[in-house]
């Protein structure tokens, strides 16, 4: 239960990547389903984004405002007990200066959230130095980034051949300019096995491989919630599942095993 564990804290996750020990990390859009994942184990959940397509029926992430994450975020906090809980900065919420992204990840983090998602490339190094150095937590998410799906040409793996170089410098741009935590989306699990064994930090990873120091789902996804093709990297814990609550624990049981995701499976060469 809940109340038998301690608070996962910032501290917490970075033992855990020194450790070994795997970190199970979901996203979550309201209070109901925070207390149930929080009672399941799940050390991170993830008030991402993704609820503009999973919740609200958009076709990408780039249409979600920052209301609304603030919004689902004060619900998601209100049903937390324990675990860490993220909060994504939507597309627009800065991008246009480092204040802008400040002023933005203070009325996440005044939700309740831990810390804050952003999508980066090279421009943003400097906005997650501010951040930091303002007391803001940060996860860097890179390789693939849905709200600029259209720039990057679809729904492609980011990182093959001499691109796996690029993502590697990121990595260490945006932890030396300090950042917290990395999250990588769809990258060759040999160039996210490489990084985590080089991060200072956790990295958490969703199409990514098994190497990472944790992995991410869509909710909705690995409870095959929705109707369309899921992604390779989706495995539907509700199959052979009795409740939701069974699923959620068979996620959490398999990432802290090993056993999820199955790089033959799940993974990207």
């Amino acid at each position: 239960m809940a109340d038998a564990r301690k608070p996962v804290t910032l501290h917490r996750l970075q033992d855990m990547h020194r450790s070994g020990e795997k970190i199970a990390m979901l996203t979550c859009y309201d209070a109901s389903f925070a207390t149930l994942l929080d009672e399941a184990g799940v050390d991170i959940l993830l008030v991402g984004d993704s609820l503009g397509m999973v919740l609200q029926g958009e076709p990408t992430t780039t249409p979600v405002s920052l209301a609304s994450m603030e919004y689902h975020t004060r619900c998601v906090a209100r049903g937390n007990r324990s675990a860490w809980l993220i909060g994504d900065l939507p597309f627009g919420s800065y991008h246009a200066s480092p204040e802008q992204a400040w002023h933005s990840s203070l009325k996440l983090m005044q939700a309740g959230a831990h810390m804050v998602k952003l999508e980066v490339s090279d421009w943003a190094v400097e906005t997650v130095r501010f951040l930091t150095a303002r007391g803001i937590p940060v996860c860097a998410h890179l390789g693939f980034t849905p709200q600029t799906v259209s720039s990057l040409g679809g729904y492609k793996v980011q990182g093959r051949g001499e691109a796996g170089e690029l993502v590697k410098a990121q990595a260490r741009a945006f932890v030396q300019a300090g950042a917290q935590m990395l999250l990588f989306e769809m990258i060759p699990a040999a160039l996210a096995a490489e990084i985590t064994a080089e991060s200072a930090v956790p990295v958490i990873g969703i199409g990514a491989g098994k190497a990472c120091s944790g992995q991410v789902l869509v909710l909705h996804d690995m409870l095959d919630v929705g109707a369309g093709r899921k992604p390779k990297f989706v495995k539907n814990f509700m199959a052979g599942s009795a409740s939701i609550q069974q699923a959620v624990a068979r996620y959490v049981a398999e990432v802290k095993a090993g056993q999820f995701p199955d790089d033959a499976l799940h993974a990207f060469q």
